[in-house]
């Protein structure tokens, strides 16, 4: 579903307005390309460039032409890693955060170790 002109203008408005929001949005983001939605991360990640920094300051900093930069996040597009993670770091620049991958299920890893000490413990017993 194609999103109308005035919510494009509405998310762009609270962007500029709410730090919160746009470091949010740059998450999103990046969540979504790390969990396989590419086709979604690319598009939030366009919007938070139209609303930030815009493509044509995007491609200065990046030197990536600004028409591979549209290409890129656009429906078809498939960017390299180099040029996303580029990308991605440029903006956290700007933004002023630094977005940290962390598992999801952290408590399910630490339970397992502890589980497998335990069975070592036994049987050394």
């Amino acid at each position: 579903m194609a999103l109308t002109r005035d919510f494009r203008e509405t998310v762009q408005a609270r962007v500029q307005r709410d730090r919160a929001f746009r470091q949010g949005l740059l998450g999103e983001a990046i969540e979504s390309l790390l969990s396989g939605e590419v086709a979604l991360g690319k598009e939030l990640l366009r919007d938070y460039i139209n609303a930030t920094v815009g493509f044509p300051k995007l491609a200065v900093h990046t030197k990536i032409h600004i028409k591979t930069l549209h290409q890129m996040f656009g429906p078809r597009g498939n960017p390299t890693a180099r040029k996303l993670f580029g990308i991605v770091a440029y903006l956290q620049r700007v933004e002023g955060v630094r977005l940290q991958v962390r598992p999801a299920h952290a408590g399910l890893h630490k339970r397992r170790q502890s589980s497998m000490g335990t069975k070592r413990s036994a049987s050394a017993a």
